[in-house]
């Protein structure tokens, strides 16, 4: 898990010294099993989503995490997706309208049994 805290600050350390804007980390944990962590940021522009989706890939892979990278042919999102620990770039307007702070940060309501 100690691996795992440090790619996040690694990512998150990034994420900031290259001007991402407005970076929010969503403990998974308890709600999902897909990754331990999601990190939801936005670029300035289409040329800067793409910048940090490279940049962020870079770190993944010098950390030995082989990663894959979702959206190549879009100006307004990519997802890196690292396994353990999952990146979402978005620009503003994009980021707006999937709103994916609101729903994953929300608690998931455990179903009820009826017997």
């Amino acid at each position: 898990m100690d691996k795992i805290l440090n790619l996040k600050k690694i990512i998150l350390d990034t994420l900031d010294l290259n001007k991402a804007l407005d970076i929010v980390t969503i403990d998974l944990e308890n709600k999902s099993s897909m990754a331990d962590y999601m990190i939801i940021a936005s670029g300035t522009s289409s040329r800067h989503i793409q910048a940090l989706s490279e940049i962020i890939s870079e770190k993944f892979k010098a950390n030995g995490i082989s990663c894959k990278v979702e959206g190549k042919d879009s100006s307004d999102w990519k997802l890196v997706d690292g396994f353990d620990v999952i990146v979402h770039i978005f620009n503003p307007q994009k980021r707006k309208f999937y709103e994916l702070e609101k729903i994953w940060s929300e608690p998931i309501p455990r179903e009820k049994v009826l017997i």
